[in-house]
This record gives structure tokens, sequence and C-alpha cells, in this order.
């Protein structure tokens, strides 16, 4: 990464989730929903099934922490048979939900509206939600609830509906299609590769939506989904400008969405932001802060076996930077153990570590991890595997994710190099070297160097090694 100057990755690990207090008449309301729902014989679970919401939802609720969605109060009443007792309570009195500070809804500086947002290519755009593991906000932090989204020729219409002035006439498909954009985004950039023209108009959104919620909290209103929101948008962010090698920005970005996600108490946006923060600590050559973060992630919830497994294939990347052989394989070992245990939430929540796509991650992160290992340590053993997992990563990588191919291809070629085959090293990166440069990612760019220093170091008496230097970036 070209890192920029006075961006230290810090070792400090981000602050617990912050709780707001319930104020008397939501806890009122909040009892009355407790007390019938046992009334009725069903658990949180069950209850937000039948009226489909997730089941932390009704846990919200019942704690006095959340603002009931439109319409839900009165569908509550009918499925317990209250009488209308718990949409009286709304109309009756004025209750303010559990209020913001103005903090949290402070975005970077900069930022001007794009002319135009990014167009998106049919195939990026679901008809439905979840898509890619993104689940609809309105519907539990990581529910599983299905949601039709709106055409994408009626999208940029329906974002005109984001009015901070009229908060309470909220549609439905403004967040659907926040969603379903959010989405289109991230799998435009993995497979268009260049992220500069999505970049800002994924910062214009999310600086949208925080202003959304800035005003739906002055209102009186739970902003709470819309947070959620801006937790993803903020990853994707600062993913983009990590991309770019302007690991300031991306840094902020990450940073303001750990911030998002512990106000509305999503361990899958903490958990994938933290991952982020892990790969821009390893791209800075940080390994104690890499750990660090990969620790933090493992906290999020250790119930949850897809954050246990990323946080184990984490801290595999962290202990090779290390040079920690033992711990660096045991961490391997560890996460193929856990992503066997995977149930049916660990598959919705991460559809991309299960099956064919699964495998692909599994396989790119630990040869990562050995490559790094067999480069910090020489240990042949640890090279030659890095060699076999990356080349099953890109037997599985689909032929549309053209940047990821490139990439994986120069990674490949470095651990041939690792292992002492400089001639399949050479053979191995020559078709791509141009393609990469022409790139300019960061972690393209960071595998480039890593190749270019290994030939450069051992074998630069060989013509053909010779012949590739001359092509690469830097020589």
């Amino acid at each position: 990464m070209n890192r920029l100057p006075n961006a230290p990755v810090t070792t400090k690990v981000a602050s617990p989730p912050l709780k707001v207090a319930s104020t008397p008449l939501w806890a009122e309301f909040g009892r009355t929903l407790r007390t019938r729902r046992r009334l009725a014989g069903m658990t949180q679970q069950q209850l937000g099934l039948r009226v489909g919401y997730h089941h932390s939802l009704i846990s919200k609720l019942e704690a006095g922490l959340r603002e009931p969605p439109a319409g839900l109060p009165r569908r509550l009443d009918d499925l317990l048979d209250t009488g209308g007792d718990l949409s009286a309570l709304l109309t009756s009195r004025s209750i303010p939900p559990p209020a913001l500070h103005r903090t949290h809804f402070s975005v970077i500086p900069g930022g001007e509206a794009p002319a135009g947002l990014a167009p998106l290519a049919d195939r990026f755009w679901p008809d439905r939600l979840p898509y890619h593991g993104l689940p609809c906000p309105l519907h539990g932090k990581d529910g599983c609830h299905e949601c039709e989204v709106p055409p994408y020729a009626d999208a940029l219409t329906i974002l005109g509906a984001i009015d901070g002035n009229n908060p309470a006439g909220v549609d439905p498909d403004v967040v659907h299609v926040l969603t379903a954009l959010l989405g289109g985004y991230t799998q435009a950039g993995l497979h268009g590769g260049a992220t500069t023209g999505l970049v800002g108009s994924v910062e214009y959104v999310l600086r949208r939506i925080v202003s959304w919620a800035e005003s739906l909290n002055a209102h009186g209103r739970s902003p709470h989904a819309q947070l959620r929101l801006a937790a993803d948008y903020a990853q994707l962010a600062g993913r983009f400008r990590m991309q770019q090698g302007q690991s300031v920005i991306g840094m902020a970005w990450y940073d303001r969405g750990l911030n998002w996600a512990d106000v509305c108490e999503s361990p899958g946006a903490r958990a994938s932001l933290l991952g982020d923060v892990c790969s821009l600590a390893r791209l800075d050559g940080d390994a104690a802060a890499a750990l660090a973060y990969a620790r933090a992630l493992e906290a999020v919830d250790p119930g949850r076996a897809w954050i246990t497994t990323l946080a184990q294939l984490y801290q595999a990347r962290g202990h090779a930077l290390d040079g920690d052989i033992a711990e660096c394989r045991r961490r391997i070992t560890t996460a193929h153990r856990q992503v066997n245990r995977f149930d049916e939430r660990d598959r919705a929540e991460a559809p991309w570590l299960t099956g064919l796509a699964g495998r692909l991650r599994m396989e790119a992160t630990i040869g990562g991890a050995l490559r790094d290992l067999a480069a910090r340590t020489g240990d042949l053993p640890s090279a030659r595997s890095a060699v076999r997992s990356v080349q099953a990563a890109l037997d599985l990588l689909p032929v549309s994710m053209r940047p990821a191919r490139v990439l994986l291809t120069v990674r490949l070629a470095d651990a041939l190099a690792c292992a002492g085959q400089p001639d399949a090293a050479v053979l191995a990166a020559a078709p791509v070297v141009h393609e990469a440069a022409g790139l300019g990612t960061a972690t393209t760019n960071r595998e480039l160097m890593s190749l270019r220093r290994r030939l450069s170091r051992h074998w630069s008496d060989l013509p053909e090694v010779r012949d590739l230097l001359e092509q690469m970036p830097g020589h």
C-alpha cells in the first residue's frame, strides 16, 4: 500500500457497543408487549417470525430501546389479541424514541455530489433482499426476511424520497433501493476493478443516509435502520479508498462505520468492518495491529461460526507476518474446523463464506498467509502449500472477476518464487504483469512489489527474470 504520511494504524481496539437509555413511556410500551407476548405463549423469535421481523427487534422493543416501524403496533395488536392496547399507547401519548447524540452522525469532510450516480449493469441489481449477505435493515440487523426490490429504472426517482424535512413519510422502498445500490456497487467493484468512478457515488449516498438519520433522530424517530446502512456504506467507502492507496481516508470511514455498527448493535457489520481494518493494518506491515483487530473481531460474537472463522483467518495472516509458523498453521486448521460448523444463520449472514465462494475465499486467504509466512521465514513447505492454495483459488474464481484473477496470479508467481521456482514464477506472471500495474489498486501493487523484490534479490542474473523485471513498475 502507498501509505500516506502520518497515517499510523493504531492497535487500539474499538470501543464496546454504545447503550442508550430507555424513557419511562417506552419502557411501559415494552413491558406491555412482553406481557402480552408471554400470555400468548410465544418466544421473541416466534413473535418476530409471525410479524416478519428479526427477533432482535422484538427484544429491543421490549427493552424500551427502539421505536416500532410504522404499522407494526397494529399487527402486534391483531396477532396478540390485545384489543388495540399497543397502538393506543402510541397514539394517546407522545413517546419519543431514545435520542442519539449529534456526534453519532459525524461524517468525514469533503465529497461534493457527483454529476450523476455511477451507473450499474443489470446483473448487479437484485430483484430481492438479502443480496450477497446484505439483509433489509428494516427486518433486523441480520435477518433473513425477503423483501422485493424496485426495478433499477425506478431507483433514482425513489432515492429522491430521502427528505430530511419529512422523516415521517419514509417509504420502505427507499431502504430497499439503498441496500440494493450498496450491493450493486460492491459487486461492480469486485468485477470491474476501477473504483475511482464508484467511490464518489458511494460517499455521496452515504452522506445523504447519515443526514437522513440525523433528521429522523431530531424529529423523535429511530434512525437505527439508516445507521445500519451507513455502517455498510462506510465499509465500502473505506475499502475503495484503501484500494486506491488512501489509507487515511479509508481508516476514517472504517472508524465511522464501527461507530454506527455499535449504535445499531449489528455484530455482522462490526465484524466485517474489523476484518477490513485487519487488512489495512496488514498492508501497512503492522503485524501487532493486525492481530489486535483480529482478536477484537473474534470477540464480537463467539457464537457465530462465520465470525470466528474470519477471525482465525485474519489471525493466521497476522502470525504469518510475525513469522510464527506454528500459530499460523494452527489458526488455519481452526478456521477449517469452524467453517464445517456453519448453521443456517451463518449461511444466511455470510453466504460468501459458504459453497464455492467460501472455498475460494478460504483458499485465497490461506494462500496469502502461507506465502507471507514463507517470505518471512524461508520455510519451503509453507511456500509449496501456498502455491497449492492460491492455485486452488484461481481454479474456483469466476472468469468475470478479472481484477481478482490478476491479483491472485501475481500472488501465485510470488509463492512460486518463495518455493525456489523462478522459471515457473516468470511463466505465471508474464501474461498479467502489465494488466496488474494498470489496475492501480493498493493490494495488487503490494503483490507486485513483493514479487519484484524477491526476484531481484535472488535471481536477477537469469535472463528471463531480467526481462520480466524490466516490464514491472518501479524497475
